[in-house]
């Protein structure tokens, strides 16, 4: 197993970040914008479907008692 000195794993690691390529400021703001919508639809069909559960053990249970 090769081991590397602290000077080294340092210029590594600037090598590599030097590589990343960062979001412009338009990207992040649509991409946050969309998240919160996906939440927002995903939140909504939950408590769209949570309902009908509800509803229609309250149905069942007071049919059945």
């Amino acid at each position: 197993m090769a081991t590397t000195n602290p000077l080294q794993f340092i210029q590594q690691v600037r090598s590599e970040v030097s590589k990343v390529v960062w979001p412009t400021r338009r990207e992040v703001v649509l991409t946050t914008i969309m998240v919160f919508i996906m939440s927002a639809l995903t939140a909504t069909f939950f408590f769209i479907v949570d309902l009908l559960i509800r509803t229609g053990l309250q149905a069942l249970l007071n049919y059945v008692g």
